[in-house]
């Protein structure tokens, strides 16, 4: 579990929060009271129940012990992208403290759970027409790979991962009859085709604003660095609490996330993040990055994550680390509105931001 909402925060103003989570009301964060998937529920009430709930691994190595604590007996070496069948939910040992959440997995024993990105298997039946303007599609395996022409889909562009995010401009038909999307990649200005039963297409009602009728300036978030934490606020109280991971130190230089005041006044749902130079020790090249809030000109921005699952501890170049649903939670919160159809919007109207 990493997010926490206003029933679970109903009668908390932010003084007393702040009195309470110094007596441990963030404990809340490490314990599976809410059972096995109930983040995944109340994140998204929509999801298709009927979706296999399995996990992915995220680093080059996933190490899988015979209790929950780094310390125990290695049992396994498993790699990036294995997908594990989840068994249990459990509260390993006292280290590392800011996540003690452990996945049994396999029945074989127990693996961290900020190296497995939680994951669904869930196959759509591709739509026939997609219109001019495009349509937003959620990845929706552990991973399907884009490839850069019908004529080889054996050449591969980019492996996208589930919960990123991508622009859909067309389907075409391979002789074998099975449909495939065109995946619009702004960065590059290419043109890339996935199997469309792996992506889902997004409807309007998923991304309908969350409290349009609350006024924009009783709306507030703020990013506690010291407690990798993110608030939000209607009138002082507060309706939404969740993990993040902000910028870190690097052996190349000094990313944190700086302290200030800034509003959201750009936002997106999707968007192919890569560093300048591809060849650098700590690069990055992420198509999909979901439901990105920008708070600064030069980038730095609230965004759903699928290349960890490890919330509490500085690890971005910058940007606010975030589950993807709580990215998407965000994005729907935050003014200004994107609509259904459009690709990005800018307005100097966005709801205030607090780093402190």
């Amino acid at each position: 579990m990493d997010t926490l909402f206003a029933e679970d925060l109903a009668h908390l103003s932010r003084r007393e929060f702040i009195r309470k989570s110094g007596a441990g009301l963030l404990g809340l964060f490490g314990l599976p009271f809410l059972g096995r998937y109930e983040r995944v529920e109340r994140l998204n009430p929509a999801r298709d129940k009927s979706a296999i709930l399995v996990g992915r691994g995220t680093d080059d190595s996933v190490p899988v012990f015979d209790k929950p604590s780094f310390s125990a007996t290695l049992k396994r070496m498993y790699y990036r992208d294995v997908i594990f069948k989840i068994d249990e939910v459990t509260i390993g040992d006292e280290q590392p403290s800011y996540n003690r959440v452990w996945y049994r997995v396999n029945k074989e024993g127990y693996a961290h759970s900020g190296k497995i990105q939680p994951v669904e298997l869930r196959l759509n039946q591709p739509a026939s027409f997609i219109p001019s303007s495009g349509r937003l599609a959620e990845v929706s395996v552990p991973f399907t790979d884009a490839a850069v022409s019908l004529k080889d889909i054996t050449r591969i562009a980019y492996r996208f991962y589930y919960s990123t995010v991508h622009w859909v401009t067309g389907v075409e038909k391979t002789p074998d009859g099975e449909s495939w999307y065109l995946v619009y990649d702004e960065r590059w200005k290419e043109t890339y085709y996935a199997r469309a039963k792996h992506l889902r297409l997004l409807t309007a009602d998923e991304l309908a604003p969350i409290s349009p009728f609350v006024a924009a300036g009783d709306k507030r978030i703020e990013v506690w660095l010291q407690d990798q934490l993110v608030l939000a606020y209607e009138n002082e109280q507060p309706v939404m609490i969740t993990k993040a991971a902000t910028g870190g130190r690097f052996s190349d230089g000094d990313y944190t996330t700086p302290f200030g005041n800034y509003i959201t006044s750009r936002k997106r749902p999707s968007r192919h993040m890569a560093s300048e130079d591809l060849a650098a020790a700590n690069s990055y090249d992420l198509p999909g990055v979901p439901w990105v809030s920008y708070i600064t000109r030069s980038g730095i921005s609230f965004h759903g994550t699928f290349w960890h699952n490890d919330f509490g501890k500085p690890r971005s170049h910058g940007c606010i680390n975030l589950s993807p649903s709580a990215a998407s939670w965000i994005y729907r919160w935050t003014m200004p509105v994107v609509p259904f159809e459009q690709r990005t919007v800018e307005k100097e109207t966005g709801t205030r931001v607090i780093v402190l």
